[in-house]
C-alpha cells in the first residue's frame, strides 16, 4: 500500500487527535477513549456492555456477545498487557475513495507486539464487502506492523471454562492469604479437589483461591475439557 494511513483517536479526557498510523504508539491508544459512542436502546440487535478487565483495572466495552467472548479470552491471556476497545478510526486513500474502518480492538502483549482485532460471524465472512474490508484492514495494519486477527469463535468448551474462571478473576473477592497459602503449598501438580482437602472446612473459599490462581495463570489446567474437582492442575513455570 502506497496511501498513507491516518488514525483518528480519542486520550482519557476525551480530546480527539490524529496523526500518521505509523507514528501513532499502541499506549497511546490503549490509555484513550473508545473512538465511537456506544448507544443501547430497547430492541437493539447487539448485547453490548462493559466489562471489568483484570488486565487493565478498568471497564472494557463491548458490542455482542461474540466480542465479549473474544475479550474474555483476551483478558485470560498472561501475554496480553492492554486492551483497547474501538481503539482508533483509520482512513487511507484506496484508488478513488478514501476507506475508514474502526477494529473491534487493540490487544498490546508483554513482548512488545500488537494485535489489532476485528470480531466478526463466521458467516458474513464469505461476504464480499466485508472480505474486502477485513483484506484492506489487514494490509494497513501489516504495514504498520501490528499482527490482525480476524476472530470468529473459539472451541466451546474452551470459553464455558474461561467464562467461569473469570467469576474469580477480581483480586478482592478472595482470601488472600488462602491464595499465598495455596502457592507456598509448592505442589507441582496438584487435583482441585485434593487442594480443597487441604483445608478441612473450608472447601468453597479454596475453591475459590485455586481457580483465582488458574485465572492469573499461576496454575495451569487442560481447558478443553470441562473444569472438575478432578481436574489437574500444572504449576507454571
Amino acid at each position: 500500500m502506497g496511501a498513507v494511513a491516518r488514525a483518528s483517536f480519542r486520550d482519557a479526557a476525551g480530546k480527539e487527535s490524529t496523526a500518521d498510523l505509523a507514528l501513532v504508539r499502541a499506549e497511546q491508544l490503549a490509555a484513550g477513549r473508545p473512538w465511537r459512542v456506544f448507544r443501547w436502546r430497547q430492541g437493539q440487535a447487539h448485547y453490548s456492555g462493559w466489562y471489568w478487565s483484570a488486565t487493565t483495572g478498568g471497564h472494557v466495552v463491548y458490542e455482542s456477545r461474540l466480542e465479549l467472548a473474544r475479550l474474555l479470552l483476551a483478558d485470560f491471556d498472561p501475554r496480553v498487557t492492554a486492551i483497547a476497545a474501538q481503539p482508533f478510526l483509520v482512513t487511507a486513500p484506496s484508488g478513488e475513495r478514501v476507506r475508514r474502518h474502526v477494529p473491534d480492538f487493540l490487544l498490546a502483549d508483554r513482548d512488545g507486539g500488537v494485535c489489532v482485532v476485528n470480531v466478526k460471524p463466521a458467516d458474513q465472512l464469505a461476504v464480499p464487502k466485508v472480505a474486502d474490508a477485513l483484506a484492506w484492514a489487514g494490509e494497513v495494519f501489516a504495514v504498520r506492523g501490528w499482527r490482525h486477527e480476524v476472530w470468529s469463535g473459539a472451541d466451546p468448551v474452551l470459553l464455558a471454562n474461561v467464562r467461569f474462571l473469570a467469576g474469580y478473576r477480581y483480586p478482592g473477592r478472595v482470601d488472600a492469604g488462602l491464595v499465598a497459602a495455596v502457592i507456598d503449598r509448592g505442589d507441582a501438580t496438584a487435583g482441585i479437589g485434593d487442594l480443597e482437602g487441604a483445608w478441612p472446612g473450608r472447601a468453597g473459599e479454596v475453591r475459590a483461591a485455586v481457580l483465582h490462581l488458574v485465572w492469573r495463570g499461576v496454575f495451569r489446567a487442560d481447558l478443553s475439557v470441562p473444569l472438575s474437582a478432578g481436574t489437574v492442575l500444572e504449576r507454571a513455570a
